[in-house]
C-alpha cells in the first residue's frame, strides 16, 4: 500500500513537471511563431512564386515526420523545429502575397490573424482552466481527418467552391479539437516533451490560419 505522503509528493512532482513542460511549450511556441512571421515577411519581400508554399510544406512535413522525433530529446531538436516553422512561414509568405494583392486583402489577412489568435487563446485558456480530460476526442479527430483528406482529394477534381468552404470549416473545427486535446495532455502530464508539444500546437495554429484565409477569401469573392 502506498503511503499517503508519498502519493502526495508524487502528485506534487507530477504537477511541477507538467507546469514546466507547459511553460517551455508556450515559450518555444511564441518564439517559433515569431520566427515564422519573420520568414513570411522575407518571403513577401522577395516576392517568391506561389509554388514555394507547396514545396515548403512538403519539406517541413518530411522533417516533422522523420527528423524531429529523433532529435526532440536533444538540443538539436530546437534547431529542427525552428527550421520546420521557418520553412512553413516562408511558404506562407507566398500565399499572403496573393491575398494582400486582392481588394480588401489586408483586411482579410488581419481578420484571419485575429480569428486565429482568438481561437487559440480561447481554447487553450478553456483547456487549462477547466482541467478537463479531452483524450476522448482523439478518435473523433482522427476519423474527421480521414474524411477531410478524402474531401480534399475529391475537390482537386471537382473544384467546387461549396466543398472548399466545407473543407476549410471542417479543418478549423478539427484543429480546434487538436488544441484542446494537446493542451489537455500537457496540463495532465501526459506529454512530457515540450518540443513535440510545440510542434503539434504550432501545426494546429498554422492550419487554422490558412483555413480562415481560404474561408474569408471564398466568402469575400461572392461580394
Amino acid at each position: 500500500m502506498t503511503h499517503p505522503q508519498i502519493a502526495v509528493l508524487r502528485d506534487g512532482q507530477a504537477a511541477i513537471t507538467a507546469n514546466k513542460v507547459l511553460k517551455n511549450t508556450y515559450l518555444l511556441l511564441a518564439a517559433t511563431l515569431g520566427f515564422s512571421a519573420l520568414t513570411a515577411l522575407l518571403s513577401i519581400a522577395l516576392a517568391v512564386p506561389s509554388w514555394t508554399y507547396l514545396a515548403s510544406v512538403i519539406v517541413a512535413m518530411v522533417l516533422g515526420i522523420f527528423v524531429l522525433p529523433r532529435t526532440a530529446n536533444s538540443a538539436s531538436g530546437i534547431g529542427v523545429i525552428f527550421l520546420i516553422t521557418g520553412l512553413l512561414g516562408f511558404g506562407l509568405g507566398a500565399i499572403l502575397s496573393q491575398y494582400l494583392a486582392l481588394p480588401n486583402g489586408p483586411q482579410t489577412v488581419g481578420l484571419a490573424f485575429g480569428g486565429t489568435a482568438t481561437i487559440f487563446l480561447g481554447l487553450s485558456g478553456y483547456a487549462l482552466t477547466s482541467k478537463r480530460d479531452f483524450s476522448f476526442m482523439g478518435g473523433f479527430i482522427f476519423a474527421g481527418m480521414m474524411v477531410v483528406m478524402i474531401a480534399v482529394i475529391a475537390n482537386l477534381f471537382l473544384q467546387m467552391p461549396a466543398l472548399a468552404l466545407a473543407i476549410s470549416s471542417a479543418i478549423i473545427l478539427l484543429m480546434s479539437g487538436f488544441i484542446l486535446f494537446d493542451t489537455s495532455r500537457i496540463a495532465r502530464g501526459e506529454e512530457t516533451n515540450y518540443i513535440m508539444a510545440t510542434y503539434g500546437i504550432y501545426l494546429s495554429i498554422f492550419n487554422i490560419f490558412i483555413s480562415l484565409l481560404q474561408l474569408l477569401g471564398i466568402m469575400g469573392s461572392d461580394d
